[in-house]
C-alpha cells in the first residue's frame, strides 16, 4: 500500500497539470499551442537544460554514461520499430518516428524530478537532450525521407546542451544574478509543457482507436525492454538506470504529430498514437515506477 501511495504522490502532479490542460481546451478558452510550444522549446527548456548541467552535482562521467546509454537504447528501439513497421506493412513515414521516440520533456522531466529529486532531473535532462537531437535529425529523416544536418546546429536545445556540457567540463560558472535569471526562466518549462500536452491531447481527434492501443502497448514494451537491457549492459547505478527506463517508456510526443502535419504523412494515425499512448501512460508509468523505486 505504501508503494502505491508513493507512486500516486509522484505521478498525480504530472497528470493533474495535463488534465488541467485538457479542461482548459474543453472550456473553449484560447490557448496558442504553437506559441507556447515555441516559447518552451526555444527559451524555457534550453535554459532548464543549461542550468541543470551547470549546477549539477552529478559526476561528468556519470552523465556521459547515461548519454551513451540513451543513444544505444534509441538505436535498439529504432531497429525494433523498423522491423515491426516493415513486417506489419505500416507506412514508415507515419509510424516509425512515433514508435521510436518518447515524450521525455513533457512527462519525463517532471516524473524524474518528483520520483528521484534534483539528481534524477539532472539525468533526465541529459536523456531529453539526446532525444531532442535525434528527433531533429534522425526523426526528420524518418518522417520526410530527408534530413538537413545543419538544422540541429540551429536548435536552441542543441546549443544549450553543448554550452552546458562545455561549462560542466571546464568548471566554469556564470555570475550569480545571470544563473538565477536563467534558472527562473527554466522553471517555466515543466508546467508549460504539461499544460500544453493536455491542451494538445484535448484538440487531437484520433481516427482509429484499436490499432493505436495495440501499437502503444507494443511501443512501451519495446522501449522498456531496450532500456532495461542497455541499463544492465552499462551497469548503470539505480537512479540513472531508473531514469533511463522511465524516459524511454514515455508516450509518443506531440512533436511527432507536428512533424506528421508538416511533412504530409498520416497525421490522423499519429494523433491516435499520441492520444492513446498518453492515456495508457497513466497506468504504465506508475506500474514502472512501482518496480523502480
Amino acid at each position: 500500500m505504501n508503494i502505491v501511495l508513493t507512486v500516486l504522490e509522484i505521478t498525480s502532479p504530472v497528470f493533474l497539470l495535463a488534465a488541467l490542460g485538457v479542461a482548459w481546451d474543453k472550456a473553449g478558452w484560447d490557448y496558442p499551442v504553437e506559441f507556447v510550444t515555441r516559447l518552451a522549446m526555444t527559451l524555457a527548456v534550453p535554459c532548464l537544460i543549461f542550468t541543470s548541467l551547470v549546477k549539477t552535482e552529478v559526476a561528468p562521467s556519470a552523465l556521459a554514461a547515461i548519454s551513451l546509454a540513451a543513444f544505444c537504447a534509441y538505436g535498439a528501439v529504432s531497429l525494433a520499430s523498423w522491423a515491426l513497421v516493415t513486417l506489419v506493412g505500416l507506412d514508415r513515414g507515419s509510424y516509425l518516428a512515433p514508435l521510436t521516440f518518447g515524450n521525455t520533456g513533457n512527462l519525463g522531466l517532471p516524473l524524474a524530478l518528483f520520483a528521484f529529486g534534483a539528481v534524477g532531473l539532472d539525468y533526465a535532462v541529459v536523456v531529453l537532450a539526446v532525444t531532442s537531437i535525434l528527433i531533429f535529425t534522425v526523426g526528420i529523416w524518418m518522417v520526410s525521407g530527408a534530413s538537413n544536418p545543419a538544422r540541429v546546429l540551429r536548435e536552441p536545445i542543441f546549443v544549450a546542451t553543448v554550452l552546458g556540457i562545455l561549462f560542466l567540463w571546464q568548471g566554469w560558472q556564470l555570475p550569480l544574478w545571470l544563473t538565477s535569471g536563467l534558472t527562473l526562466v527554466g522553471q517555466m518549462a515543466i508546467p508549460l509543457m504539461l499544460l500544453t500536452l493536455g491542451v494538445a491531447i484535448g484538440k487531437l481527434r484520433p481516427a482509429d482507436i484499436g490499432p493505436a492501443v495495440l501499437l502503444s502497448v507494443i511501443k512501451a514494451s519495446i522501449c522498456g525492454f531496450a532500456a532495461v537491457a542497455v541499463g544492465l549492459a552499462f551497469a548503470l547505478p539505480p537512479i540513472p538506470f531508473a531514469v533511463l527506463v522511465v524516459q524511454m517508456i514515455t508516450p509518443v510526443p506531440v512533436t511527432s504529430y507536428l512533424l506528421a502535419v508538416r511533412f504530409g504523412v498520416d497525421s490522423g494515425a499519429v494523433a491516435g498514437l499520441v492520444v492513446l499512448s498518453s492515456l495508457l501512460s497513466v497506468a504504465i508509468l506508475p506500474i514502472a515506477l512501482a518496480f523502480l523505486l
